[in-house]
């Protein structure tokens, strides 16, 4: 599982460390794959994906290419069944019944089920053996806090994998950090690393002068 929304979160030092490492045949969980040159962008372009579950896979055409050529797997989820999947596989359920792609390719080969008169479609958790996320602060316990838009998919992906390794802005000293602004208990973070990030912005859009 990688985290992030567009490029913002992303845990982008990790990325590179994952692409260091040469590891193949990776399925990676994310809300999106990144740029040709960022992000998961890179982890393409080294062809060390064979699998994506993903909701948003625009903005990069080396996913394209290899998608279409049937290079690289891909599994497409809607964005709120793809967090529920996450959080029902931190919380440790199972599955869950959803209205959302009931009818379309998203129910094809699943149960679905009539509650209440409205049909639904059968979701499995989605769960990992890694999880790399991103945080804005985090203490030498591994606590961490989010900024913003970075809190959509890392707070849940920290809960979801065997091991979950957070790349923050800053380390702090543990008690630094108030108790009631913690997003991820330490009790789930296995590891901590403090990274420099480059904050890129993925669609600039400016007015005519």
């Amino acid at each position: 599982m990688s985290g992030g929304f567009g490029l913002c979160g992303l845990p982008e030092n990790l990325i590179v460390a994952l692409r260091d490492t040469g590891v193949k045949g990776l399925t990676v969980i994310s809300n999106n794959a990144g740029v040709d040159d960022f992000g998961l962008g890179l982890l393409l372009a080294t062809k060390q994906i064979k699998k994506m579950i993903a909701s948003y896979v625009g903005e990069n055409e080396e996913f394209e290419r290899q998608c279409l050529s049937g290079e690289l797997e891909l599994e497409l989820v809607p964005q709120g069944t793809l967090a529920e999947r996450i959080r029902a596989g931190g919380a440790g359920i199972p599955a869950f019944f959803t209205p959302t792609g009931y009818g379309t390719l998203v129910a094809e080969g699943k149960e679905t089920r009539e509650i209440d008169g409205r049909w639904y479609v059968l979701e499995k958790a989605l769960k990992a053996d890694l999880a790399i996320v991103k945080a804005w602060k985090g203490d030498r316990a591994g606590n961490l806090i989010y900024r913003k838009t970075a809190r959509n998919f890392n707070p849940m992906m920290a809960t979801a994998a065997a091991v979950t390794i957070a790349e923050v802005e800053e380390i702090v000293e543990i008690g630094t950090l108030d108790p009631d602004c913690i997003h991820t208990p330490g009790i789930y973070v296995d590891m901590i690393v403090q990274g420099q990030f480059e904050k890129r912005i993925e669609q600039r859009t400016v007015s005519a002068s």
